[in-house]
């Protein structure tokens, strides 16, 4: 979930400021000065759109390891950090992946994966993953982590971030210039603050709802990530045990009807912008893959 949430994060305040900074530099205005030139808005809107995506994808490696405060182990110093580093190269070299850095921070369980290009990511997990799990669970999330980084997924994230940037970009300065319009006194006056008061108001709020839609993708990448840690591993089994200690199961039988959520899990409305399925929906998903 954080590779998600950071790469979000990143992305609207990335959006936020070239808006501000275009703005002063009078690229709307050039937009709008003889009414709205749509054409010249929609390629507008595109570059902005992927630069923002593509910045967001490009610093997301150090960004993550700055906001967890994560620590790379260049050089193992025990004998878990041996395990982890090996544990990791072992299943990088099954993906037919470069090595990826290797990560370790302070916190309750999670993992993360990160990084622009496949041969050039991160792998990190949390003292409290490594704490609370069996080897054989820490090694099935790390193969969920690896299979991210096979399966291409900041990638794809960025080209969808891209896309609903686009419309967001597209959208916002539209809707404010009709609004400008509407409360302009002289017709013929250039956009006043109206403008782009409205303009910050709407990409906020369909920056919202395009956060709905890249939380969708991100769901199903999970459920995809899931089934590549299980080719990894050889059996989906050890995927099913860490998914079930994460939602605060016990790894074993496990009831037909599993109501508790998983820690990167909502319920409800919320639902709609989790990056993550709920813990039940992936158990299941998994056990339909066993043979």
């Amino acid at each position: 979930m954080k590779r998600i949430l950071l790469f979000l994060a990143t992305n609207i305040a990335v959006m936020l400021v070239m808006t501000i900074v275009l703005s002063l530099l009078g690229v709307d205005r050039f937009l709008t000065s003889g009414g709205l030139n749509l054409p010249m808005l929609m390629v507008f809107s595109l570059v902005m759109g992927f630069a923002g995506a593509i910045v967001s994808l490009l610093i997301s490696k150090p960004m993550a390891k700055w906001s967890v405060g994560a620590r790379v182990i260049d050089t193992p110093s025990s004998s878990s950090e041996l395990w982890l580093v090996d544990t990791v190269r072992k299943l990088s070299d099954r993906a037919g992946l470069r090595m990826p850095e290797v990560a370790v921070y302070d916190g309750e369980p999670n993992a993360f994966a990160t990084g622009a290009f496949k041969n050039s990511a991160l792998v990190a997990v949390s003292t409290g993953l490594l704490e609370s799990m069996t080897k054989e669970e820490v090694e099935a999330v790390l193969a969920h982590e690896v299979a991210h980084i096979a399966n291409g997924d900041m990638v794809t994230m960025t080209l969808i971030q891209g896309v609903v940037n686009t419309f967001v970009i597209f959208l916002s300065r539209v809707v404010g210039y009709v609004v400008d319009r509407a409360i302009s006194k002289d017709s013929n006056a250039g956009t006043g603050p109206g403008y782009m008061i409205t303009v910050i108001v709407c990409q906020v709020v369909f920056g919202i709802g395009a956060s709905i839609i890249v939380a969708w993708f991100s769901r199903h990448r999970e459920f995809r990530a899931d089934a590549g840690a299980s080719k990894l591993m050889g059996t989906p089994k050890p995927m099913m045990n860490a998914l079930a200690r994460l939602g605060g199961l016990a790894p074993g039988a496990l009831p037909q009807s599993l109501a508790v959520a998983g820690i990167n899990d909502t319920a409800g409305f919320m639902e709609l912008f989790s990056s993550h399925p709920p813990i039940e929906q992936r158990i299941a998903a998994l056990a339909g893959t066993r043979n």
